[in-house]
């Protein structure tokens, strides 16, 4: 995907005659950043032919096993995402690529949830490049409307449990995500202090990938694949805070993630917890990892009504808002409206 955007944004700095003659003299692959592949898809592209590169993936994903009803159902009863990431931190994608992704799905929202300055890592955003954001975002909206990108974060919790990014950014946007991504072997106590002190910040909205698990496990130097065991914590105070303070549990459909793990996806469940059913997508064909979530919402006996991205856009932002005197501010539980 990388491949192909750099070889468009080299194709589109030539004029018309300068790209004519390079496909002429066979020279397109001298561009720096265009390669024998890209060349060809360009050349074809340009003489109004559909890319046979492009067609053998067609063909390749043709025999795809349809969904079972009750999935295809709850799949089509989602409204948005709530835990995208751009090219703005780690990310692939540019915003507007997510959001076009999102809108080709049937998505009628996407929160942009890059990360929060502390996950360097990660590019996270300091307040100046959030703020930044923000302005891209709205002369986004303003051409993509009616589709709607939500401004939001992926807020790393601190090991004290604070959110990484000051509160009145935070109290700017759509949709808040806190999620733990360090000290991820501290002892239960101190895991489970942690993120309770975040649940109840009157910012948090959604607990995102809570036991940070990596089932498959990322390659690393060595070329091996490791999987990250689930952090340890106090799973029922930790579901029965979110119940009191109103913050939603995510369902993390990354493959390698999964997470929670069904047995704490049904205690969460069981306890009254609402969720999101999330992709934590770094790239636009990411954003069909969702029908993991569901499949496994539907698995713990998860109701739509209780997944609050099943919410037309308005809704969903009456229920993340928050007055600032009243943290556990009690919030609708209305279900997903009538499509």
């Amino acid at each position: 995907m990388q491949a192909f955007r750099t070889a468009a944004a080299v194709v589109d700095g030539l004029s018309e005659e300068q790209l004519d003659l390079k496909i002429r003299t066979n020279t397109l692959k001298d561009l720096k950043g265009v390669g024998p592949k890209t060349a060809a898809v360009v050349v074809q592209a340009h003489k109004g032919e559909v890319p046979d590169y492009l067609t053998t993936l067609e063909d390749a994903h043709a025999e795809l096993v349809p969904l079972a009803d009750d999935v295809a159902e709850f799949r089509a009863a989602l409204r948005g995402d709530l835990h995208v990431h751009s090219d703005w931190s780690d990310g692939g994608s540019p915003i507007r690529e997510m959001a076009e992704a999102a809108m080709a799905l049937g998505h009628e929202y996407m929160a942009l949830t890059d990360h929060s300055p502390r996950l360097t890592v990660a590019n996270g955003l300091s307040p100046q490049r959030l703020e930044q954001q923000l302005d891209v975002v709205a002369a986004l909206n303003q051409e993509l409307a009616p589709f709607r990108i939500l401004t939001g974060i992926e807020c790393d919790i601190n090991v004290d449990g604070s959110l990484d990014q000051t509160g009145e950014l935070l109290g700017r946007l759509d949709v808040v995500v806190a999620s733990v991504h360090s000290d991820l072997r501290a002892d239960a106590a101190s895991m489970t202090a942690r993120m309770l002190t975040a649940i109840a910040d009157p910012h948090t909205d959604v607990l995102g990938h809570c036991t940070g698990r990596l089932v498959i496990g990322r390659r690393q130097r060595n070329g091996t694949q490791k999987p990250r065991p689930e952090s340890r914590f106090d799973a029922e105070a930790v579901f029965s805070a979110c119940v009191e303070f109103g913050t939603a549990v995510e369902i993390n459909s990354r493959p390698e993630r999964l997470d929670p793990p069904r047995r704490l996806l049904t205690l969460a469940k069981d306890i009254g917890c609402e969720f999101a059913i999330d992709t934590d997508a770094h790239a636009p064909g990411q954003l069909d990892w969702q029908v993991n979530g569901v499949e496994r919402a539907i698995e713990c006996g998860v109701p739509a009504e209780r997944v609050i991205n099943t919410r037309a856009a308005d809704r969903l932002l009456e229920w993340t808002d928050r007055s600032a005197d009243r943290p556990n501010a009690e919030r609708p539980n209305d279900g997903p409206p009538a499509r």
